[in-house]
C-alpha cells in the first residue's frame, strides 16, 4: 500500500533537486537576464516620458490633459492635403530655365531648336541632293514581313529606363549636326536616317522639322532635372512629390536616352513647344506614322504611361533601328513591352 506514495514522494523530491542544480549551475543565464529585464525597465522610462514628470510618475489621463492644454494654447496644426497631380501646371525645361540666370555655366544655353532650314547644306550634301534616295513604302513592307531576330547586345536596341540606367560600359561615339547657328550631337550612327526623314517630311508633305535636345550630358540632365524639383518645392509641394513628379516629365540622370545621343526632342516650324499639343499638329502626326521607316520610334506613347513611368511625350523619338521600329509602331507597343515580347 505504501509503494504508490513512496513512488510519487520519490518524484517530487527527483523534480525539486534537478530544479535546484539547474538553478545552481545556471547562475550566469539568471543574471544576465535580469540585467536586460533591468535595462529594458529604464530605456522605457526614458522612451516614454508622457508617464512622467518632475514629482514622479503620474496617470497618463493627467499627463494627456496637461499635453491637451499646451498644444491648444502654444500650436496650431495645418490641415493635411493630398496634392492633385491633375492641378498642377506642368512645367517644361524653359519654364524652369528661364529663371535661373547662370544658364552658361552648366552648357545649356545650346538648347535652341534647329528647323530644316537651319542645318547647313554644304555639310550635310543629303539635303539638296535630287539624287538622295529616301527609303520607299514597298521595301518597309517587306521588312515588316520578315521575321528579324532581335539582341540585347544590339546597341540600337539598349533599353534606358528608371529601371535600367545606362550601363557603366555603355560606349558611342558622337557626331555633329551641324546648323547655321551652331552645332548639336547625337550618335553618329543616326544622323543619316534623322536627316532623311526630316527631309521627307518636307519633300513629300511640306513639313518643316525642327531638332531640339538632342545629345544631354549629365550635367546637363542633373541641372535640369533638380531645377524642375526646385521649381515645383517653390509651388508648396514637399520634396517627395517634387521629385515624383519632375521624374515623370525630366528622366532621372543617369536614366536618360538623350545621354547615349538615341534620342531627339522634334517640333516643327509651326508649333516648337514641347508639350502634348505637338501630338496634333500635321508634323506630330507625320511623325508618328511615318518615323518607324527611319528607325525612329514614339518612345512615351500615350496610355503606356503605367509601364513606361514617362507622361505622354509626343515629341521625344528614340531611334532603336529600321526592324524593331516597324514592329514596336506597327503593334502600337513602347520599347519595353519590346523587349518583354522578343528579347
Amino acid at each position: 500500500m505504501l509503494k504508490g506514495p513512496a513512488i510519487v514522494g520519490l518524484a517530487v523530491c527527483m523534480l525539486f533537486h534537478h530544479i535546484w542544480e539547474y538553478c545552481r549551475k545556471g547562475t550566469k543565464r539568471f543574471v544576465c537576464t535580469a540585467f536586460i529585464l533591468l535595462c529594458f525597465m529604464v530605456g522605457n522610462s526614458f522612451a516614454f516620458p508622457v508617464f512622467q514628470d518632475a514629482n514622479g510618475f503620474i496617470s497618463g489621463e493627467e499627463k494627456i490633459e496637461e499635453v491637451t492644454v499646451t498644444i491648444d494654447s502654444d500650436i496650431t496644426f495645418a490641415n493635411e492635403q493630398q496634392i492633385s497631380y491633375d492641378d498642377i501646371e506642368i512645367l517644361d525645361d524653359e519654364d524652369v530655365l528661364e529663371s535661373f540666370e547662370d544658364v552658361e555655366h552648366y552648357g545649356l544655353e545650346d538648347a535652341d531648336k534647329y528647323l530644316l532650314d537651319d542645318i547647313l547644306s554644304e555639310d550635310q550634301q543629303m539635303l539638296q541632293s535630287e539624287d538622295a534616295e529616301l527609303p520607299e513604302a514597298e521595301e518597309q513592307a517587306d521588312d515588316k514581313e520578315q521575321e528579324a531576330e532581335f539582341s540585347g547586345d544590339d546597341w540600337k536596341l539598349v533599353l534606358i529606363n528608371k529601371q535600367h540606367p545606362i550601363p557603366e560600359d555603355y560606349a558611342f561615339t558622337l557626331g555633329p549636326i551641324k546648323t547655321i547657328k551652331g552645332e548639336m550631337q547625337c550618335d553618329e550612327r543616326i544622323i543619316e536616317d534623322l536627316l532623311a526623314m526630316m527631309q521627307a517630311a518636307y519633300e513629300n508633305d511640306g513639313i518643316i522639322l525642327g531638332i531640339c535636345s538632342p545629345y544631354r550630358d549629365m550635367n546637363r540632365q542633373k541641372v535640369l532635372f533638380n531645377r524642375k524639383i526646385k521649381a515645383y518645392m517653390e509651388r508648396g509641394m514637399s520634396y517627395m512629390d517634387a521629385y515624383a513628379l519632375s521624374s515623370q516629365t525630366v528622366t532621372v540622370p543617369g536614366a536618360s536616352e538623350h545621354q547615349i545621343g538615341l534620342a531627339v526632342d522634334m517640333v516643327s516650324d509651326t508649333y516648337q513647344d514641347l508639350d502634348e499639343g505637338f501630338a496634333d499638329t500635321d508634323a506630330g502626326i507625320w511623325l508618328k506614322e511615318h518615323c518607324s521607316e527611319y528607325g525612329f520610334i514614339l518612345r512615351y506613347p500615350e496610355g503606356k504611361e503605367h509601364i513606361t513611368s514617362i507622361e505622354f511625350e509626343p515629341w521625344h523619338f528614340r531611334y532603336v533601328g529600321k526592324e524593331a521600329a516597324a514592329v514596336i509602331m506597327g503593334e502600337g507597343i513602347c520599347l519595353e513591352e519590346f523587349w518583354d515580347k522578343y528579347m
